[in-house]
């Protein structure tokens, strides 16, 4: 399990609770934006916003954690997700300043994929001409990377659309256990399967990681990859993996894919 932390250790429980052998071995490492004046802002803004749209988890997580103490989320407002995932986390942080359900847009539990593709089309019935949208996610440095499909639809509809860097991310730091549970991965691909939610966590792997403890070039050809989404085995099958498979970013379909004939 790859995704940063907390999210990979609470997907490895919920993994062994179904009887996977899940290992924690996080890529990328989250954290605050170094000048978090701009999530104040947005927050203090959001009586003037229709919709404020997060890409994932972390998002939600560092929007609310830097949350000012007055804030509050307006009934008109609305907050849209990708998917099922970082739609809980934003129920869960915004029940408390006022977020409801109703006021939440996600793509639908049969969707083909979560993504901005597959949420276009709850958003694309309402009127955005004039309002005010903002997509709340992270990057490195002071840029807001992912997301320009959808920037680009509702500007086409008249939304005055902006980008809000609530956290930043990077390669992160393994300690020994990481280091050793790498190891056993490159040494024996064939007991392992890699689950990727992000195609910047391979390359991190690839060109941080595995050259920071100084790892023999691995033959990738023999590794297996699960990939949460069409660009994510992409990038895995470009990496040189050898056994790449798509899965929905899902609990059940995880669960189906690691079992023998799954």
């Amino acid at each position: 399990m790859t995704r940063p932390q907390p999210q990979a250790d609470e997907w490895v429980a919920r993994l062994r609770t179904s009887g996977i052998d899940a290992r924690a071995l996080p890529l990328i490492a989250i954290g605050p934006p170094a000048d978090a004046s701009a999530v104040h802002d947005t927050w203090h803004a959001l009586q003037s916003h229709r919709l404020l749209m997060f890409v994932s988890p972390a998002a939600v997580e560092w929007f609310f954690k830097l949350r000012p103490a007055d804030a509050a989320w307006p009934p008109h407002c609305l907050a849209a997700t990708p998917g099922p995932g970082t739609a809980r986390a934003l129920l869960e942080a915004g029940h408390a300043v006022g977020l409801r359900e109703a006021q939440l847009c996600v793509p639908p539990p049969d969707a083909g994929q979560f993504d901005s593709e597959h949420l276009w089309p709850v958003l694309a019935p309402l009127d955005w001409k004039g309002q005010r949208v903002t997509i709340v996610g992270g990057g490195e440095g002071q840029s807001v990377k992912g997301r320009s499909w959808l920037m680009a639809r509702l500007q086409e509809r008249g939304a005055i659309v902006t980008t809000l860097l609530a956290y930043e991310r990077g390669p992160g730091t393994w300690q020994a256990d990481d280091v050793a549970l790498a190891r056993d991965a490159m040494a024996e691909p064939a007991q392992h399967m890699w689950l990727f939610s992000s195609s910047q966590a391979i390359a991190y792997l690839i060109d941080h990681h595995l050259p920071r403890w100084s790892f023999a070039v691995p033959a990738w050809q023999a590794h297996h990859a699960l990939t949460t989404h069409p660009r994510i085995a992409e990038q895995a099958r470009r990496m040189g993996f050898g056994h790449v498979e798509e899965v929905r970013p899902t609990l059940e379909a995880v669960v189906q894919a690691r079992r023998p004939g799954g």
